[in-house]
């Protein structure tokens, strides 16, 4: 094809809730087809993925449109992949892989021939305003590690569990979903410098992460439950 331009891939994501964008895609065989609407949410999750961080659009998306553009004035901003629907059909909650995701699952493809995840080796939750008062914390936002699996990258590195990483990398932690996609977008077998909440006291830790693999984190699962128990015992009681 000629005379054909193409889409730019902007280094970071840029879209804001409101901003006005574009479906593209194939609805249920019809033919090419390109939907209005808007960027509703941000940061989307809760649906049974590893990795989530969803953007939320009110563009008909319908089956046909996965791996399809959803772009703004010129700009890849995500790729269309789920909806949300009782009837299989467009209810105006569509989401879509934001450009960040999109970008680094690419390049480790092609430099690697498939995607490589860094790997902590902790079991995280979302801290609770109750955990928060209990810690010394000012807001609820960071991860929360509930256990720390055995020789992994985080045990190295002296991290606990009832410690709550509130910066990763000099990104700081919203929360459990967020540390998440940070530790699996950042390099294997490379530094990064951590800021701990312990005891009310922020620490500051480097850790160098391994490699994820299909044995990771299972060890951590096992026992979260009760660390989590007595960690909420801990905070109610305080």
């Amino acid at each position: 094809m000629t005379g054909v331009q193409t889409c730019a891939l902007p280094i970071c994501d840029q879209a804001l809730v409101g901003d006005l964008v574009l479906a593209i895609g194939n609805p249920f065989g019809v033919g090419q087809t390109v939907t209005m609407g808007m960027v509703s949410a941000k940061g989307r999750s809760n649906m049974g993925l590893d990795y989530e961080d969803f953007i939320q659009t009110d563009a008909a998306i319908n089956p046909g449109n996965s791996g399809g553009a959803l772009v703004d004035a010129g700009r890849l901003i995500g790729v269309n992949t789920a909806i949300l629907s009782q009837s299989g059909g467009n209810l105006g909650i569509g989401f879509a892989i934001p450009v960040n995701l999109v970008r680094s699952v690419m390049e480790s493809l092609i430099n690697h021939g498939h995607v490589v995840r860094g790997y902590l080796g902790v079991n995280i939750q979302d801290v609770q305003p109750a955990m928060a008062s209990h810690f010394g914390m000012d807001g609820s936002t960071g991860a929360l590690i509930a256990d720390v699996v055995p020789g992994s990258p985080a045990d190295a590195a002296g991290l606990q569990a009832g410690d709550v990483v509130v910066e990763f990398g000099g990104k700081k932690i919203k929360d459990s979903r967020h540390l998440k996609l940070v530790v699996g977008q950042s390099a294997p077998n490379q530094g990064y410098g951590l800021e701990i909440n312990r005891g009310g006291e922020l620490t500051a830790i480097e850790v160098s992460l391994d490699e994820l693999s299909d044995k990771g984190p299972q060890w951590a699962s096992q026992r979260s439950e009760e660390h989590t128990s007595e960690l909420q015992s801990q905070a109610k009681s305080r």
